[in-house]
């Protein structure tokens, strides 16, 4: 037994022996993401790309949740985390499998490249549905709960090795993504795009990070040692491994033109800290070696890294000593994840608006229209990294089967989801006509409009789109706005519901529609979802994890990384719908807001505690909101943050008390070095089910309760 193999042995020094027995070239092949076997030493074949955005991705069958900010929207960490721990069961389950059958393919190993927690700071960016919004607390605590779910709580072994990523100033222009700078000052990378990282890191232990493909501050992102060396391993004492994002590292002599050959561009990465290549460029390292552009020993603790993840996930130990290789194939697919999706799926959506004509009567409805692009597309249902969905309920479908003989249900398509005209032979609008009957001929139409993964999205990935992935604006693409618009002018009640992975220009619908839905991506039982909320059988749970702001205008210019007028924490513009808002079919109603110190000292945390009763006649989730505002500041600080946020369940006339913590680091300033200290000075607390901003006290009914206390 060579001491690789002996699992009594640290880790660190198992993965150093293990490295110290391969050549130069054996030690090259297992840098890349497609590393093959070393059959002399039972190092097997390793594929390191497999993905888990919302479910175990691009590898046949699996559960698939809703998308990301769909998930977000629930203001659920416990929920993100149950989520999470289906994944990785079915993501272990699906590899053993794989491994019995000698399949070693890309997408079946146990390295995820998941979450991405970029923060989502601009709307028009195409990735951002696969992230959990905005705001870098909500982002760090729902992140920091999906990666204990996915690694798991054994001491020894990783159930999966979860992957932070894109470090970390990345959030498009995609179309310009292999060449582009995101400059940013100190305050806001540490401030707002850091935050989340960090915990992922130091809180969740995070296994792995992974580099972006943009220059940050003229540095490429996977070769920058601004943010590999200095920040991430000095500063945060990071001991995973980093991954380039997929051809990012040939980008930086092809594109940014920061080397000038692919073994120059090898060694900066690997000098840097990125320890494997997605992509083709590693091989040049042995060439670069010769050259003296990097030494042995540099690739040697990159190497080093990589095994210790394999060691760590159980690879090279028997298989009856780690307890995830019991996980059997059964678990994939599971009827009772199914249940979980369903269930995430309802407490994802969110009601923007509501005139009083939600929750529908089923007995008293005889007609119902179901309109849009995206009334019967499975395809919208998945959001991009999606999994194989072993069925489907699309909105329409599950609305015939909710409403059953009852009512009659009429569907039309109305209009293409991005073209002018749905048959390429027909005139424009060749589908509005048929719309307008089914509405005309309805009690109530239901037009589910939006957008789908093959026009928001990922460079590259997006065949439909006119901005690489990104929206140009805000305005509903095709002839969405005015299908609208003519189901509007019918006189029937409509009801809009929403199907995109971000904030859309909903000011016509709030202006004239009788309730609008926000539905995101909500998986493959979205449509059972929708239609079970619609008729009451669910309350409305959702908040908005971004802000919907009135109008493209609104917004700074895309490529400007500064945060100066972005999201809820910096806006100046009154938003159409603000972050944090959703509304239900209850009203909850807050009292007895209390905090435990009047006075705070430097780095002790407060802990407020408030009632909030369910008013309503049926049972739901209430998501209790906590945010904090610096009053006496002497630097610019945000509008106000949210610092605390608890799901609570209550049954009809419930009333509980909650709890919930404000740690020291919500307290914090950060200066322009983007450095942090503690201010004296005075804090406002607010508390309830809402942001404490002007336009969600109007659209709630009410503001948030209100508490102080001073830091000294």
């Amino acid at each position: 037994m060579h001491p690789y193999q002996d699992t009594s042995l640290p880790i660190e020094e198992r993965s150093k022996d293990l490295v110290s027995r391969l050549d130069l070239e054996e030690k090259i092949s297992q840098m890349v993401y497609h590393s093959p076997p070393v059959e002399r030493l039972g190092i097997p074949a390793y594929n390191w790309w497999s993905e888990a955005l919302h479910g175990v991705a691009r590898a046949g069958v699996a559960t698939v949740f809703p998308q990301a900010i769909a998930m977000a929207a629930s203001f659920d960490d416990d929920m993100l985390n149950k989520v999470a721990s289906v994944i990785s069961d079915e993501a272990r389950a699906k590899h053993h499998e794989s491994v019995r059958q000698g399949d070693h393919d890309i997408y079946k190993g146990l390295t995820f490249w998941s979450p991405n927690i970029n923060i989502f700071r601009d709307p028009r960016w195409g990735r951002g549905h696969e992230t959990f919004g905005e705001d870098p607390y909500l982002t760090s605590r729902l992140g920091v709960a999906f990666v204990k779910g996915l690694q798991g709580d054994n001491k020894k072994y990783l159930k999966i090795a979860a992957c932070a990523k894109h470090f970390a100033v990345h959030s498009g222009p995609e179309a310009d993504r292999h060449s582009f700078d995101a400059v940013v000052n100190k305050k806001d990378l540490y401030e707002t795009y850091l935050p989340a990282f960090k915990a992922l890191v130091q809180e969740a232990n995070v296994e792995s990070v992974m580099g972006a493909y943009n220059r940050v501050n003229g540095e490429p992102a996977c070769g920058s040692d601004t943010l590999l060396k200095k920040i991430l391993r000095e500063e945060w004492g990071f001991k995973g491994h980093v991954v380039s994002d997929c051809w990012a590292v040939c980008d930086f002599h092809l594109n940014h033109k920061v080397t000038g050959s692919p073994e120059e561009s090898a060694a900066m990465a690997v000098k840097a800290g990125c320890d494997l290549n997605c992509g083709n460029t590693y091989p040049a390292l042995i060439e670069a070696v010769k050259k003296g552009l990097i030494t042995e020993e540099a690739i040697d603790n990159a190497l080093a890294r990589l095994f210790a993840t394999r060691i760590r996930l159980g690879m090279f130990d028997p298989q009856d000593k780690v307890e995830y290789t019991k996980i059997p194939f059964e678990k994939n697919d599971h009827p009772d994840h199914h249940k979980l999706s369903l269930e995430a799926a309802r407490r994802s959506m969110v009601l923007l608006k509501n005139s009083g004509i939600l929750p529908l009567n089923k007995d008293k409805l005889k007609s119902v229209a179901v309109i849009g692009p995206n009334a019967d597309d499975p395809v919208m249902l998945l959001g991009n990294y999606s999994g194989t969905p072993s069925y489907t309920t699309t909105p329409l479908r599950a609305i015939r089967d909710a409403l059953g003989d009852t009512a009659r249900v009429y569907y039309a398509q109305g209009c293409d989801i991005s073209k002018d005209r749905v048959e390429p032979l027909a005139m424009e609008d060749d589908r509005v006509a048929e719309a307008v009957s089914v509405a005309k001929a309805s009690d109530i139409a239901i037009v589910c409009l939006g957008l789908n993964s093959q026009i928001e999205g990922e460079q590259g990935d997006v065949g439909n789109s006119d901005a690489g992935g990104d929206k140009i604006n805000l305005s509903f693409p095709g002839m969405q706005n005015k299908l609208l618009e003519k189901i509007v002018a019918t006189g029937t009640k409509t009801v809009v519901a929403v199907f995109a992975g971000s904030a859309m220009d909903l000011t016509y619908a709030d202006d004239n529609a009788d309730a609008v839905i926000q539905a995101w991506y909500p998986g493959p039982m979205g449509g059972e979802a929708l239609a079970d909320l619609l008729l009451g059988k669910s309350d409305f749970s959702g908040r908005l994890p971004v802000t919907f702001v009135r109008k493209t205008e609104d917004l700074p210019d895309f490529r400007d990384y500064s945060m100066e007028g972005r999201t809820y924490r910096f806006m100046k513009n009154d938003p159409l719908y603000p972050f944090g808002y959703g509304l239900s079919y209850n009203s909850y109603e807050y009292s007895g807001l209390k905090i435990d110190k009047d006075v705070v000292k430097q780095g002790e945390s407060v802990t407020v505690s408030i009632k909030v009763a369910n008013k309503g006649d049926v049972a739901g989730y209430e998501s209790v909101q906590v945010y904090l505002k610096d009053v006496d500041a002497s630097v610019r600080v945000p509008n106000y943050s949210l610092a605390a946020f608890k799901s609570v369940y209550l049954k009809a006339g419930e009333e509980k008390e909650v709890s919930l913590v404000v740690d020291s680091n919500c307290m914090v300033v950060f200066d322009d070095d983007g450095s942090t200290r503690f201010e004296p000075g005075l804090f406002e607390i607010y508390a309830g089910g809402s942001a404490p901003d002007s336009v969600s006290c109007k659209l709630m009914g009410g503001s948030p309760l209100k508490a102080e206390f001073e830091l000294k």
